[in-house]
């Protein structure tokens, strides 16, 4: 299960930098005080989620059912952060911002491996042994 769940998790970062790239040449941060994706929404969804892999990671290399569960935290946080990013991204096709032309096709993937990841970080900090 954890070779499954790090291709998942890969796949995910993947789609995700590969958004961030389209996101940020196209319009990305704007100084205005009213954005659809806030600064703060779009640096925190990718660092809780590669932190909580992190974590994931160790504990598998340890055994440690606490870094398992940490993990586990980690990306339900991220998992809300990202349904919130969603939540956003379904509205902005009307006000013409670089979000709305993002790939439905990546949008899709990167939503449907980080459910996948989350579903399989939990199935393994579930586990009685971190395997």
């Amino acid at each position: 299960m954890g070779l499954v769940t790090a291709v998942t998790g890969a796949i995910a970062v993947l789609a995700g930098v590969y958004l961030l790239s389209f996101w940020l040449p196209h319009g990305g941060p704007r100084r205005t005080k009213v954005t659809r994706f806030p600064s703060a929404l779009v640096v925190s969804h990718p660092a809780l989620a590669v932190s909580s892999l992190v974590c994931w990671a160790a504990g598998l290399a340890t055994g440690s059912r606490a870094l398992a569960w940490a993990a586990f935290g980690g990306l339900a946080a991220a998992a809300l952060l990202g349904f919130t990013m969603s939540t956003r991204w379904l509205g902005a096709g009307r006000h013409g911002t670089a979000a709305s032309r993002f790939p439905v096709l990546a949008v899709a993937l990167h939503g449907l491996a980080g459910v996948a990841t989350f579903t399989l970080v939990f199935l393994t900090a579930s586990a009685a042994h971190v395997i």
